[in-house]
Order: C-alpha cells, then structure tokens, then sequence
C-alpha cells in the first residue's frame, strides 16, 4: 500500500472527524424556525462528542477482530450519510440522530487511522500525531468557518461535505488495495490489554452523563466544576495502570484532551470580531503556521527516532508556555501576534505525543487515545462552569471584559494542570522501571519507508 496514499487520508479523515466535536448551532440560532425548541436543539447538538468518546475505546476493542481498513470505510461512510441527511433535518430528535452519528463515526475513524499507520514508516506514525495536534487546534475554527455568512441553520449538520466525499473515496481506493495485497492484517491490542481499554469506557460514560445532566438540568456552576475536576483526577487515576511507557502516554493523551481545543476553542471565541479581534480571517494564518510547524515537527521527531519521557515532558512544557502566552497577547486586534500561543499549543502537543507513542504498543496506544477525549470534554465541562460562575451579563463591555477575565482564568488552570501532569510523569517514571512491551511491534519499513510485506502464513481473520 502506497504510504502517499495513507498519507492522504490521514490529513484528510482526522480533521474531518475532529470537527464533529464542537457544538456551532447557537451561532445560527437567528436562523432557527419559530417553531422548534432552541434549548433542546442545541443540547442535542452536543451529542456528538459523548457518542465519539464513547465509541473510541469499543472501535479499539473491535479492532481485534476487525481490520483497520473495513473501520476507515464504515466510519466514513456513517459521517458522509448523516452529511447527506443533515439538508433533511427538522427537528430536535432528527438532529440529536444525526449528531450521534457524526460522532460514532468519527470515534471509528480516529483509532481505526491509528492502528493503519502503526506498521508503516516512522514518519507516518508522525504525521498521525501531529494532525491530530492540528485537528483539535483548529477544530472550533474549522466548524465556525462555514457559518459566516450562512443562510441555513442545517449548515452546522454538514459543514464539509465536499471533504466527506473526498475522505471515502480515498479510504475506497485504500480498501482495494488492500483487499489486492491479500487483506494484510494490521496490529491488534493483546488479549490483556482489553480489560484496561474497557475501563476507559467508564470514565467516558461517567463524563457523558455529567455533561448531558448538566445541560439539561441546569447545573450550578460550582456542581459543574466539581464534577469536571473528579473526572479529571479519575482519568488520572486510570492513566496510572500500566508500564512507565504506557503511564507517559496516557498522561499525555489526558493533558492534550483537557487542554488544548478547550482553550483555544475560548480563544477563537475572544478573538472574533464582535469582541474587538480580527475576526475569523484574520486568524487563520496563525491556525495554518501553527498546524503546519505541528505536523513538520512531529514527522521529524518520529523519523528521527527520538523518544523517551524527556522529550514528552518538554513538549508539556512548551505547552504550559503557550497558555502562558494565551493571558498575555489575548485579546489582540492583530490575529499574527497569535501565532506565538496556537504554535507553542499545537507543537507542544505533537511533540509530546510522538515521542510518548514511540515507546509503546498498539494496545497502550489506544488506551492512552481512549482517555483523550473524555479528557476535552472535561475541559470543556470545567470551562463552562467557570463562565457560566464568572460572566458579567451586564453591557456589552462588561460582559466582553469578563469573557477575557475568565479565559485568562482557565489558561491559568490549564497551566497549573499540565505542570501537574508533568510531575506526575517524573514521579510515576521513578516508582516504576522501565519495561520494554513485547508489545511495542517492530516497525517494518520504518528504515528504508517501504511498504511492509506481511508473513504468508497470516490469516486476517484469526485477529492476529
């Protein structure tokens, strides 16, 4: 199988299931029919990222049994249907469907790309993780884009379903080709992993009951803090189950999900040009510079073949610096000064997550991407809290003024956070020895970025 064509789809399915997360419908709510319920429309819309964080860690068990390449085409093919039906939507129940759906999808689509790249080049490995940096940089953004100037509330169903096309057609063309090369099978998590993989479906449910009770029942602030904050100690708590490897990436994972899109999802929000910044055009050269230096340094540590905690640690630490940045140039009235926070964010969390993935396995790395994402929708449910405690909803200024406060607030907190996880990565690294996995597979092609020829006495379906 071609790697360019791999390449492909990974540049083009991890930013297209990433953008299902945010919940874009209250920004068209002028656009809304007078009939229809506007509060429990936009709760159903933030259906998405509960469906998709609980369908990771189940997509990563299926995954011994089911090859990567048949995930890639059926979540495509969930995420390009509920695009194809999302211009039909009229109601509530209908939207709350067909965000569920975006997020299975998109929850199939994320390890399903991740266990296809795990024996190809090194470099491969590194542009997975370095996409996915850019995607939950830029996701807020990416689903914010298609609504300026939108004179249809359904727009937020279907954002790119031009990209959604595109996407599965090149995961069809992958699937014949691998169907030509004798359906090589791809890695598998090890029959004992699979009980620490269903644990990370508990404090994905755990989190997805929180966030939907707390938009439905009307939570205190303080309520909704608290539960943020056990959520986070418990993903913590479950990343700490494993070998000193698996522990530093799980850790990673948990940082990157709370921290990054949360915060800059806030700041693209502060940013745009009601509140004094220049607006979503003015923003999308620090995103591209930004994703771009992400993606350039996460296939240079991967083919490089650096690795080890220190490295991880030093991209945690780049990214404290970027939240750093966050409470000193944000608000700006010149979008290029942001170029300084969304680079320190996005390279930070490349790095960080390269080198962690460079020490484990297949079925550590699923686990550690199986916390990610319970992990942004805890930021998320902190975040809310903290504005919904803070916000001035007195004039226009005031309430921009106390936007800023509590942003400059949560980059604070994200800060204190990622500082706590990197001491806990030293902590937990002298506890425990280094064991090297008989799981961490070798990588063939890996010097020489050819292909990989698989053994002919492998049977894809025994889930070898």
């Amino acid at each position: 199988m071609p790697d360019a064509l791999l390449g492909l789809l990974i540049v083009a399915v991890l930013p297209l299931a990433i953008v299902a997360i945010p919940n874009t419908v209250s920004v068209v709510a002028e656009l809304l029919p007078a009939g229809i319920d506007r509060v429990g429309l936009v709760r159903a819309h933030g259906l998405a990222l509960p469906a998709m964080m609980l369908a990771v860690p189940l997509a990563a068990l299926a995954l011994r049994r089911v090859q990567a390449a048949h995930l890639l085409v059926a979540g495509l093919a969930l995420v390009a249907a509920a695009d194809a039906a999302g211009g039909y939507a009229g109601s509530t129940v209908m939207v709350g469907v067909l965000r569920v759906a975006h997020g299975v999808g998109a929850g199939l689509l994320v390890p399903a790309t991740l266990v296809a790249v795990w024996p190809r080049s090194r470099r491969l490995r590194g542009l997975w993780a370095g996409m996915l940096a850019l995607s939950l940089l830029a996701a807020q953004a990416l689903a914010l884009w298609p609504l300026a100037g939108a004179t249809e509330w359904r727009i937020t169903l279907q954002p790119y379903p031009l990209l959604s096309g595109v996407a599965l057609a090149l995961a069809a063309v992958y699937f014949v080709l691998w169907m030509l090369r004798g359906r090589p099978s791809t890695p598998s998590p090890q029959p004992q992993e699979h009980s620490r993989i269903l644990l990370a479906t508990a404090p994905a449910a755990g989190v997805a009951v929180a966030a939907v009770g707390a938009a439905s029942q009307d939570w205190s602030p303080g309520l909704m803090m608290l539960l943020a904050a056990l959520a986070m100690v418990g993903l913590l708590a479950l990343a700490s189950i494993g070998t000193r490897e698996s522990r530093t990436l799980a850790y990673a994972m948990v940082a990157v999900g709370v921290v990054l899109l949360p915060s800059v999802a806030q700041v693209t929000y502060a940013e745009m040009g009601g509140m004094g910044g220049p607006g979503l055009k003015g923003l999308w050269i620090p995103f591209c510079v930004a994703g771009l230096l992400a993606v350039v340094a996460a296939v240079l540590v991967r083919g490089s073949g650096a690795s080890g905690q220190w490295l991880t640690q030093l991209g945690l630490l780049a990214m404290v610096a970027g939240l750093c940045s966050v409470r000193l140039v944000v608000p700006s009235a010149d979008g290029l000064v942001l170029v300084v926070p969304f680079t320190l964010l996005a390279v930070g969390a490349a790095v960080a997550l390269t080198a962690a993935l460079s020490d484990v396995g297949v079925g550590a790395a699923l686990f550690g991407l199986a916390l990610c994402f319970p992990g942004v929708l805890a930021g998320y449910l902190l975040g809310t809290g903290m504005q919904k405690a803070l916000l001035d909803q007195g004039s226009r200024q005031e309430f921009v003024d106390s936007y800023v406060g509590v942003l400059h607030l949560w980059a604070l907190v994200a800060g204190f956070l990622v500082v706590a996880v990197i001491v806990l990565v030293s902590v937990m690294a002298r506890r425990a020895p280094a064991v090297k996995a008989a799981a961490v597979e070798p990588e063939p092609g890996a010097d020489d970025g050819l292909p990989p020829v698989p053994p002919p006495a492998q049977s894809p379906e025994s889930g070898a």
